[in-house]
């Protein structure tokens, strides 16, 4: 009889529970798994974040080994005879950049290797969706190695290797850091600036002041200043600045995406010195623009 009952009664299971596919807003990738949701979200929270921290590094390192390459170009590569060199290497050390990144730094300020082999200036011209114009500038052992990676970079977001000198300007820039101690302004420099060469001064975003000449007389306009009015220069050479009329706008999106993926692999290359480009900011948020322009050289 028990049998038999149990013949009658439908077999019954828990239901199952629905579940629609969703995309994760930190990684992007597609997870079905509810319960899992937490841990996976956790997880994208801590990439999110190491990605963050990996791109401020990246700045910091970036920041003072161009520091130690001006400063090296500009006043000799002895610290003992160079005392603004002496005390960016020391904060660089403070700072946490790697022994390896301040070595190469110092050797690139001499124009040459780690080992000792001299560089070779490489310029790379390229145009890559939508209709954004790039020029890179580099410094290398093997032009053919340099070229290959850039290209392979640029064909990877449907780009190509193609003539953009023309979408740019050639000027000297120099730029000094903002005094703080004495309160140096532009009016206090402007006619000292323009006696040695310069052609517009104007302050930037953080007060710096940045001192425009032709080409020539770059490196003249930051000795002649740096010394008259002991003010330190944190760049100085020679810039692509980008043509007002033929300036590409970028928008969010896929697009987006990819063009900036790019430049922060273009600058972890050893090799490239300074990105310029004529992108400028469509609809997108503040922390996408910034993503862009941490890579670019302005």
């Amino acid at each position: 009889m028990a049998s038999l009952f149990r013949a009658l009664t439908p077999l019954t299971r828990p239901a199952a529970t629905k579940t629609s596919p969703s995309i994760c807003a930190s990684c992007r990738t597609l997870t079905t798994t509810p319960f899992l949701s937490a841990g996976h979200n956790k997880w994208s929270k801590i990439r999110h974040d190491k990605a963050i921290n990996d791109r401020k590094r990246m700045q910091t390192i970036l920041f003072y080994t161009q520091q130690i390459t001006v400063s090296c170009k500009l006043y000799g590569p002895d610290p003992a005879y160079n005392p603004n060199l002496s005390n960016i290497i020391s904060l660089s050390k403070k700072a946490g950049v790697p022994k390896e990144k301040i070595e190469t730094a110092l050797a690139r300020g001499q124009g040459k290797s780690t080992t000792g082999a001299t560089l070779e200036p490489l310029t790379f011209e390229a145009v890559v969706p939508p209709s954004i114009a790039l020029i890179i500038e580099a410094e290398t052992e093997s032009k053919l190695r340099c070229l290959q990676n850039l290209n392979l970079r640029v064909k990877k977001i449907s780009g190509a290797s193609s003539s953009s000198k023309f979408f740019f300007s050639r000027l000297g820039r120099v730029v000094f850091e903002k005094d703080t101690e004495k309160g140096i302004d532009i009016d206090q420099i402007m006619d000292e600036a323009i006696e040695a060469g310069a052609e517009d001064l104007e302050n930037d975003s953080e007060g710096n002041i940045v001192v425009w000449t032709q080409p020539p007389d770059t490196a003249y306009v930051a000795k002649t200043i740096g010394t008259r009015f002991d003010l330190k220069a944190l760049s100085a050479g020679i810039v692509w600045t980008p043509n007002e009329d033929t300036k590409a706008r970028l928008d969010s999106g896929i697009q987006h995406e990819k063009f900036a993926e790019m430049l922060e692999q273009m600058r972890e290359d050893g090799d490239v010195q300074a990105i310029y480009s004529n992108v400028t900011r469509g609809e997108m948020s503040d922390e996408e623009w910034v993503k862009i322009e941490e890579c670019l050289s302005r």
